[in-house]
């Protein structure tokens, strides 16, 4: 079912950040620090794929992704709600349901088998086509989805995310150049506000956190050498 109600953004923002919050998505650690997949330590690490086990918030979030897409891309953009392998399997296939889309999925690599498929499920030449993901940091891993989406001749002129960084500049004029909007809805500063507000973490942890998302860069180059 289509949401029929807008909250403005920042709340969605806000009301997001107490959600991934609350079931323990956030975590900080500034004294040991997470490794990345990129290899790189950061005070910081989100888990979004906790949200499928909380159905009250799942579905709030989703009509929140929903509604963002709606307001920002347009009620009639797409045609086919695409879910990155894995982790936006999942959240693809619900923002689908509630918009009455046909969902589909995008493999990381081919199978290596079979029809050796990229895209799982039926895409065809034409369709506009909505990137879901749980998250994005510097927006790399989303431009090789949609390079499959475009290779069936299908269109991939956005991609929506629950959580996105939010720190990194280039990360959105990177998938801009790639003809790519980004969709999100709330970022690292939204968790940090709303971590304070509520007294989630000490004073000591939320100050590193700060430090490392005004300068990330700087902040990781000063603990690897």
């Amino acid at each position: 079912m289509i949401p029929s109600t807008f909250p403005p953004k920042d709340e969605i923002a806000r009301l997001t950040a107490r959600a991934l919050l609350e079931i323990k998505a956030v975590h900080f650690n500034a004294e040991t620090p997470f490794t990345l997949a990129s290899g790189l330590p950061s005070p910081t690490y989100i888990d979004c794929r906790k949200l499928i086990s909380y159905p009250r918030i799942r579905s709030t979030l989703m009509d929140f992704l929903t509604i963002t897409v709606m307001r920002e891309a347009g009620m009639e953009a797409f045609d086919n709600i695409a879910g990155g392998e894995t982790a936006g399997i999942p959240f693809a296939a619900l923002v689908a349901e509630r918009l009455a889309l046909p969902m589909t999925y995008v493999r990381k690599k081919p199978k290596g088998y079979g029809r050796n498929a990229r895209i799982e499920g039926t895409m065809t030449e034409g369709q506009r086509v909505l990137l879901v993901e749980d998250l994005t940091t510097d927006g790399g891993s989303k431009l090789s989805f949609v390079d499959a989406i475009r290779e069936t001749g299908a269109t991939c002129g956005h991609t929506a995310v629950i959580f996105y960084y939010g720190i990194f500049p280039d990360t959105e004029p990177r998938l801009a150049a790639h003809g790519v909007t980004l969709h999100h809805l709330c970022t690292w500063w939204d968790v940090l506000a709303e971590a304070r507000a509520q007294g989630t973490f000490d004073a000591a942890t939320l100050s590193e956190v700060e430090s490392f998302l005004n300068a990330p860069r700087a902040w990781q180059d000063a603990r690897t050498g």
